[in-house]
């Protein structure tokens, strides 16, 4: 008889949104949130592109969406939101991973965590005045040594590719992890 990955996550008849969200709709939610990821991966790929490719000074190099909605680029507020977005899908979609895959996870969870306390202070700096060392505009604690358009390249970079390492081993694997998987994710096995 074929292994379907799918154990029964229902606790006294009754599931919750976490739950579902790690069970039933982890496929879902997790290539939703991948969608997401990937647009705004993109939208930082468009800038540097802008910037190094094009020539364009920095200010006027703002990705796709920055072009016309300018206000994008400069909204901390918008800045936090998505990097507390990020922050809460890779908390929220963890349970879902088992072994190897959730290790990974939780490498690019916890790198993300750093990434949003460097964008609470943007947003903190943003909302006083009080700038960073006296710094003519809010300064993140890493942009001090790395130029800002560089270091969300690298953060974005080091935050992605254990997701994607994650991705990769949740859908392939190995017998004991898809034993302990109650998803639907994995790719099926040859019988």
């Amino acid at each position: 008889m074929a292994h379907t990955g799918v154990r029964s996550h229902a606790v006294g008849g009754t599931t919750g949104l976490l739950d579902g969200l790690n069970t039933r709709w982890h496929k879902a939610a997790l290539y939703s949130f991948m969608f997401v990821v990937i647009a705004h991966w993109a939208e930082h790929i468009a800038q540097a592109v802008q910037i190094y490719v094009l020539g364009w000074p920095a200010p006027q190099s703002r990705g796709v969406l920055g072009i016309p909605f300018p206000w994008l680029i400069s909204s901390e507020v918008l800045h936090y939101g998505f990097a507390l977005v990020m922050l809460v899908g890779l908390f929220a979609l963890r349970k879902g991973f088992t072994g190897r895959s959730r290790t990974w996870w939780g490498v690019a969870l916890g790198l993300q965590f750093w990434h949003h306390i460097e964008h609470l202070l943007l947003i903190v700096q943003s909302s006083t005045g009080a700038n960073l060392l006296g710094r003519p505009v809010p300064t993140s604690v890493i942009q001090l040594i790395v130029p800002r358009v560089e270091l969300h390249l690298f953060y974005n970079f080091v935050v992605f590719v254990p997701m994607v390492v994650a991705m990769v081993m949740h859908l392939r694997p190995t017998p004991a992890e898809r034993e302990q998987m109650r998803c639907t994710c994995a790719v099926p096995t040859a019988a």
